[in-house]
Parts: C-alpha cells; structure tokens; sequence
C-alpha cells in the first residue's frame, strides 16, 4: 500500500478528492501579537501603508494587471471541454458512447494540426462494498483542429456531435476494476506520446475491502492524420499501448521503487529533441514518493529513467527546460514547494533559489489557506528571450474574500510579474489542476474545475495575457540592452525607479512593481522629500502584491542616489530609505539615517549605531545589502557599516515588505532628494557598485497601465530613440567625431 502522503496525492486515482497537481501543503503560521505601534513613530509609515491598499484595491490585484478588480475583470472565453454527465465519450471497443461521473488530471499536446486535450475519465462505481470515492477511470481525449479560428473551435466543442474517446482502459469485471491516471504528454512532429499509469482494485482476502493491485507503466503512441476530410474521431490514430514496466523496475531495482506513473500534464522536448516526461514512483515500505525524469534519446525507441530529486517525499512533478540546456523541476514536497535544476538530465539536482522566487515562500511557516501552489510550468520563447509562463494563485482577488483567483505569471532569470485573472474560484466551482500549451503563436490553458465530486475540464484560449505578456518582455529586453550599453550590472537587476507619471507613483522601468508616494516633488528620476510624512514606499514583496520578490528576505542590493538638502536642529535623526517590516508598523530592517550630529546612523534588524559625517547638499550613491545573516551599507563604494546577527527569514516572524524612502516624522521640515534607484537580487561587489555610480536611469514615462497590455508605442518608441542614440553615441567614439 502507499504512504498517507501517497495515497492522497499522488498514484491512488481513485480517491478523487485528492485534486492532483493542485494541492499544496499548508502550514501553521505563527500566531504573536504586535505590540501596540507608537503613532508618532509610524504616522508615516501607516499612511503610505494606507494609500498603497486603497490604490491596490482601486488598480486591481497588481501593478501589472491594471484591472479594477477581479470581478469586473475581463476572464479569457471558456469552452466546456468535458463536463460530467454530458459530454459523450466514445468507448474503445466501438462506436457507443457513454456519459462519466467526473474528469480531471488534464493534459494537452500539438501532433501535427490537431490539439489533443486528455483528462481521466472518472466512472462512480455503485456495486457491493463500494464508497463515495471509489470509481474506474479511463483516459480520454478530444481532437481539435487548431487551424480554425477560435470562434469556430469554441462552436464546434459547443456542438451536439463534440466527442470525447476513450484512448486507454484497463479491462474492468465484477470483482476489479481498472484506474488509468495521470496522463502524460509528449509530442513531436505529427507523433503524440501518452504515458499513463494504471492499476486494478481488488477485494481483498475477506471481501471486505478494495485494495490496489497489477501497477503498471504504458506508452501509447498516436500519429494525426493527413486527411483534409478526416472525421472527428480519425484525427489522430493510436497505437497499441506498450507496457514499460519490466524494463523500468530492472533499471531501479537497486532504488526499491514501484508504481511508477507520469507526472501529470505535460513533458517536454528538449533543444536536442529529446523527450522527457516527469515521472513519480513509491519507495517500498513506506518511504514516500521520489520524483524523477523518464527520457528517450531516439524518438522513443529505447527509455531512460533518471535519479530522483533530492528531497524526500516529492510529487506532482511539472518540468521545462531552460537556458543552457539545464531542466528544471518543480515538485510539492512535504515541507512545501520546490524547484530543482539538472544540467545532466537528472543525474544530478540542486535547488534552483533564484527561479521562481514566489515558489520558495513555504520555507517558512505561512497561515493556513495562504499556500499559493503553481500549477503549470512551461518555458516560451520571446523575441529571443527564454522566459517561464506558470499559473498560480495569488489569494482572494478585490473584493473577494472566499474566491481564489488563479493568474499568469511569466518571469525570467530576473523579473517576475502576473497577468489575470485566468479564472475565479466561486462556492461551488473550485479550480483544480490545470496545464498550459504554447504552440503557433498561440497560447491555450486546460483546467479542471468542479466541487471536488462531479468536476469537469474547460478550455481557454490566452489572447489579452499573451499580448500583454509579450509587451513586457521586449520592454526587460530594451531596458536590459540600454544599461548594459552604459556598463551597468544587469545580471540579477530587477527593478529601476525612475521618473514618476504623477504625484503618488514613481514607476519601475521593468514595468514589474512600481513604487507608491506621498506628499513629495517630483524630480529628474526621483523625488524630493520636504517636510512631515513625505516619503515613499516600494512595496516589491507585499502581500497586497502577492509576495513578487521574495528574495528580499534573503539577498539583495538597493542602490540609490541621495542629497540631504535641509536639516534643521533639534529633534530625532531623519530616515533616508531602508528596507522595512511587513508587520503594519513600518518597523525598519535595514536602515540609513541623518543624524542630528551630522553622522550617518544605520540600522541592522532593529539596532542602531553611527558612522561618517554627512554633509548637506552633497550626492552620494548609498548601496545597502542583505546576505543571508549578514548586512552591509555602503558609501559611494565605500563600507560604512556591517552587522552579521541580523535574523534570518525562518526566524523573524515578519518578511521583508519592501523598501521606504524618507518619512521624516520630526515636523521640523528636513529635505531630502532619492533618485536613480537600482534593486539587485543578489549582493553586488565594490567594483560594481562603482559601475552603478556612472549611471543614472534616463527619463522613461512608463506605467503600470503599459503593464497591462495597454498601447505601448509611446514606452517602445523611448528606447528605440534612446538605444539609436546610444549607437549613435558609440559610432562617434569609435570614429573619432
């Protein structure tokens, strides 16, 4: 028998309810209470906190979304794919059809012209002995001509002669039954590749109870046809399912594996066209689940099964293969999400930190029902750039507070932003496993969605996403080319603020997070803080803007241009900027302050000290850092202070909000100007911090409206001018004029 973990999650598909590759695991988050904030201290703060919700909850679930809320959001158009009790599934065997009780575990492949959308066909099983959760299940698919517009594709999946056909089934009889799970595609060329897990229930030695029996591992191959005037059902031909399992146990048998299945969704086809499905067995004697790699170097000729991640207890495996050839895995594990990188095809794996930054928010406890698992993981190909597309949820969208909103996240080596919703979860209809496929141009999402008993497979097509998507991923391209061309550090840059669109928004030039003010003047990429409460807040892994950077909790670099314009006398120090607390009272994490003594003071986790002497009306370039335990602050490249006790994410019991800037709550109208600030990823050295000195972000009148996919014409002619300049620029150098 399986382990708990493996019964509900993984090969045991009979138990519906387990909503494979949907499921994360959540955990108890820590329950102390604030203690009561000093009004005076964070008068600022609260406020800035304040205009930031109001402008979320008025601007939609994120800067780049730029929706006015999830339920006037424009979802992309459903078609209903297979739905219980309706749709009408070809048997194997002939031309009768039959109606199922439930779908789900949905996959999606190319092969040829044809689109072939597979899900388990779920059958209620009502004889002696039988419980609520036990049925047969078959693998069904349907064939969809995605030469056709979408409009006629939605009218011919909406039509009375749709059909859904049965693809594999275990023979059933009176005392077992088969389950087929987990379909697993792969396709290249005309050719599709279903790998599919299956297994008999049978009762056991005192009648009484079903237990699981003959596990096997087979490899159907189907090939779309050629004819222009090929019937529904003669879209794509089937061959005959081929058993894998005896040569997969003998290439283990040292590792004690057994009931192997797919991973679910899709596989892969690597640069070398290699194929690759992610696959899940059960270690013996209850020892967990171990996910791992099953590839084929020759078109499917001859099978590879590669060392499994290492992390005990991981399934639902998604995977993609990214830059320099490397694959990646994601895999819920016992103690959250993860992502692991292979550069040898799994012989060896190490934990990818710097990918999917959102992924990795589990490695500290969070409050129950706020797990945000990823659903689907593939990589696109954008105007050169390799970028990920995901689906996760983000919590309740605006004006939600029991519906989940599932969006689209695509991020490179160092962006990360989301566009959505693609659904909205209601009381009755909840989002389950889902899958995506980019294939001419176009872009397709299957889910499952149902009330975990009677659940149904729905079809989208992304139209308004994918165009925003593409927008922002030339525009981190332009904005990459024009700081690489003035020397500036780029590998692991993640943010710039630069000019502001108005008086309360000061704009990151990646159109990813942009940054919310109050009560300041505007200048050249900056603002001038003068006065009580002036400041401004760069809210990069709020909640409110569901966690988009989570490695400020772990290493990062903010570099920024400062001039301490007035400083009256008397009172406490003024705040220049620093990195803050997400516990409501703006407690300050790192900080860099003006002193009364005309000394620079820092803070590092909450302690202060002092440092040089500052002078007025003087630019400095200030850098602080976050290293694992270890703080830094820098001047002009120059250490000014450094602390190696400051707390580590899994032991603080608040995150990193983001990042501040002024907030003098003296009253005595101090001034104080920030501009041409840079967020890195990861600590930059001395030298670095020297290239970042030389430059400045030139004037850019992006928005988050450009984000969200409005017209950017304007943005993309900005840096076309800006990059013609710069080698316009470049030529005079070289020749002299």
């Amino acid at each position: 028998m399986l382990s708990r973990v493996a019964a509900v999650k993984a090969p045991r598909a009979h138990n519906r309810r387990r909503g494979t590759g949907s499921s994360g695991r959540r955990r108890e988050g820590r329950e102390s209470e604030p203690q009561r904030p000093n009004m005076s201290r964070h008068l600022f703060y609260s406020a800035v906190l304040l205009l930031f919700v109001v402008l979320m909850c008025c601007s939609g679930a994120a800067a780049a979304d730029g929706s006015s809320g999830a339920g006037d959001a424009q979802l992309p158009q459903e078609v209903d794919l297979f739905l219980p009790q309706k749709t009408q599934v070809v048997i194997k065997s002939g031309g009768a059809t039959e109606v199922k009780d439930s779908f789900g575990s949905p996959s999606l492949a190319f092969a040829g012209e044809v689109m072939v959308a597979f899900a388990e066909g779920h059958k209620d099983y009502n004889g002696p002995q039988h419980t609520s959760d036990l049925y047969t299940s078959e693998i069904v698919a349907g064939y969809i001509n995605a030469t056709e517009p979408w409009s006629s594709i939605v009218a011919d999946i909406s039509s009375e002669n749709w059909r859904a056909y049965t693809v594999f089934t275990r023979e059933s009889s009176k005392d077992r039954f088969g389950v087929a799970l987990l379909p697993t595609t792969v396709s290249t060329g005309s050719d599709v590749f279903l790998l599919v897990g299956s297994h008999y229930l049978i009762r056991d030695a005192t009648g009484k109870h079903w237990i699981d029996d003959s596990w096997d591992i087979h490899l159907v191959v189907g090939k779309a046809t050629q004819s222009a005037d090929a019937k529904q059902g003669e879209l794509v031909e089937w061959g005959a399912p081929t058993s894998l399992l005896a040569s997969i146990t003998k290439s283990t048998q040292q590792r004690d594996l057994m009931k192997f299945v797919g991973g679910g969704g899709s596989g892969i086809v690597t640069e070398e066209g290699w194929l690759v499905f992610p696959m899940m067995a059960t270690r013996k004697n209850d020892r967990g689940i171990e996910s791992m790699l099953f590839y084929s170097k020759d078109k499917g000729v001859n099978w590879v099964v590669s060392r499994g991640i290492p992390a005990a207890e991981c399934f639902d495996p998604r995977i993609a293969e990214w830059e320099n050839r490397e694959i990646l895995m994601l895999a819920y594990c016992v103690d959250g999400q993860k992502v692991f990188r292979s550069r040898d095809m799994g012989d060896a794996w190490t934990k990818a930190s710097d990918l999917l930054p959102r992924v990795w928010i589990t490695t500290q406890p969070i409050r129950r029902g706020e797990g945000w698992p990823v659903g689907a993981l593939i990589t696109v190909e954008f105007y050169g750039r390799k970028v990920l597309l995901y689906t996760q949820k983000v919590g309740y969208p605006p004006g939600e507070r029991n519906n989940k909103a599932l969006y689209l996240w695509v991020a490179d080596s160092n962006h990360t932003v989301y566009f959505g919703p693609l659904s909205v979860e209601t009381g009755a209809k909840r989002a389950f496993a889902n899958t995506l496929l980019y294939s001419g141009d176009a872009l397709y999402f299957l889910q499952k969605m149902g009330n975990g008993k009677a659940d149904g497979v729905f079809l989208f097509r992304i139209i308004e996403e994918l165009r925003k998507i593409k927008s922002i991923v030339r525009n981190w391209i332009e904005v990459d080319a024009f700081f690489s061309g003035l020397s500036t550090p780029t590998t692991g840059l993640v943010g710039v603020l630069s000019d502001s669109s108005g008086a309360d928004k000061w704009n990151d030039m990646y159109r990813c997070v942009d940054a919310t003010v109050l009560g300041a003047i505007r200048i050249e990429n900056g603002f001038k803080f003068t006065g009580h409460g002036a400041g401004a807040i760069w809210p990069v892994n709020s909640r409110g803007n569901n966690k988009q950077y989570t490695f400020v909790d772990i290493s990062f670099t903010l570099v920024a241009t400062v001039v301490i314009e007035e400083m009256p006398p008397g009172g406490s120090s003024v705040p220049l900027l620093g990195a803050m607390l997400e516990d409501g009272m703006g407690t300050k994490f790192l900080g860099l302050a003006c002193a009364e003594n005309r000394m620079w003071e820092t803070v590092f986790d909450e302690q202060t000290g002092q440092g040089d002497f500052w002078e007025l009306k003087k630019e400095y370039q200030v850098a602080l850092m976050l290293n694992g335990n270890k703080g830094f602050f820098y001047l002009d490249a120059e250490l000014l202070g450094t602390s190696d006790t400051m707390r580590r994410r899994e032991e603080r019991a608040y995150d990193v909000l983001g990042f501040y800037f002024g907030g003098d709550e003296s009253g005595r109208d101090s001034s104080a100007s920030v501009k041409n600030v840079f967020l890195y990823n990861r600590k930059l050295t001395p030298g670095e911090l020297k290239m970042v000195k030389k430059t400045g972000s030139p004037k850019h009148e992006s928005s988050s409206s450009e984000a969200s996919g409005s017209d950017s014409s304007a943005h993309e002619c900005v840096y076309f001018v800006l990059l013609v300049s710069l080698g316009l620029w470049a030529l005079a150098v070289f020749y002299g004029v």
